[in-house]
Formats: C-alpha cells, sequence, structure tokens
C-alpha cells in the first residue's frame, strides 16, 4: 500500500462522512516518464492512480439512500472518483503531505452507473489523467468491485498545490 488512511488524511482536504478513499495502492507514472526524478506536472498525462473504499454498511449515506434497499448514490460515487484522481500529484512533489492543495470539481461527463453498489463492497477506483491545462486537470476514472465495472465518468478539476 503506498497511501494508508492516515497519510490520506493528511493528503486530503476531505473529512468523514465525506471522504471516500481508505487507501491509495498504487500511483503508475505514464508509460516512458522519467524514473530518475519528479515528474513535471504536463508529465503525469498518462498517470493512473489505483485507490480503495469499503462501503461500510454503517456509513450514513445509506440510512437515507435509500431505507431498506440502500445503494452508494451516484453523486458520491463521482466525488470518490475525483478524490482518487488528486493522488496524481504524488508523482510532482517530494513530500505531497506538506503541500496546501486547494481542489474543486468543476465537471463531469459521460457517467455511466453500470451497476448498483451496495454496503459492504470493497470498492477500486482507478483514474488516469488525460488532460492538463494550468490549474485545470482531466481524468477518465472508473469504479470496480473486483474485475466488475460498476462506474465510470469523465471528471474535470482544479487542482492547484
Amino acid at each position: 500500500m503506498l497511501v494508508t488512511k492516515e497519510n490520506v488524511l493528511k493528503f486530503l482536504p476531505h473529512r468523514d462522512p465525506f471522504l471516500f478513499i481508505d487507501s491509495v495502492e498504487k500511483v503508475t507514472a505514464p508509460e516512458g516518464a522519467a524514473t530518475d526524478r519528479l515528474l513535471t506536472v504536463k508529465e503525469v498525462i498518462g498517470g493512473v492512480v489505483t485507490a480503495n473504499w469499503h462501503s461500510d454498511v454503517n456509513h450514513p449515506i445509506f440510512v437515507g439512500h435509500f431505507p431498506g434497499r440502500p445503494i452508494l448514490p451516484g453523486v458520491v460515487q463521482v466525488e470518490m472518483m475525483a478524490q482518487a484522481a488528486s493522488f496524481t500529484y504524488f508523482m510532482v512533489h517530494e513530500n505531497p503531505y506538506e503541500t496546501n492543495m486547494d481542489v474543486a470539481l468543476l465537471g463531469v461527463d459521460k457517467a455511466r452507473f453500470r451497476k448498483p453498489i451496495l454496503p459492504g463492497m470493497d470498492l477500486i477506483i482507478t483514474t488516469t489523467c488525460t488532460k492538463i491545462r494550468g490549474s485545470i486537470n482531466s481524468f477518465d476514472a472508473k469504479i470496480h468491485v473486483g474485475s466488475e465495472l460498476m462506474s465510470e465518468c469523465s471528471v474535470l478539476a482544479q487542482i492547484a498545490l
């Protein structure tokens, strides 16, 4: 594991009950990227983040969505994918925990919710950086349970460090 829950809390500004990353398994530089130094912001295009979240049956989001048939709301799935995408910047900073990150979700395209996410599922969130222009970043993101695709979207976010 690359980033534990304790360190997720040091990096992301989010807190429970709106923190949807338990850990980050890996941050993979794009193919052909330098391996002997930190990358520049533009060089992270193609980089992949793999993160995890357990949908705990006791999470407060399940109380109201929906009583007797709880499922994880799509808007929360999108937020989860955006939170995971922030870890792309581990490729750019020597000590990312000492950054003062300012992040904002700017847009979502092509959101598809393929199967319901239920309490008790272990989610794998993957994001791929597709474009960077200044502090504006685009990502393709997916949520899987095992090998099964649950949801996907493209996320546009402003990430300033």
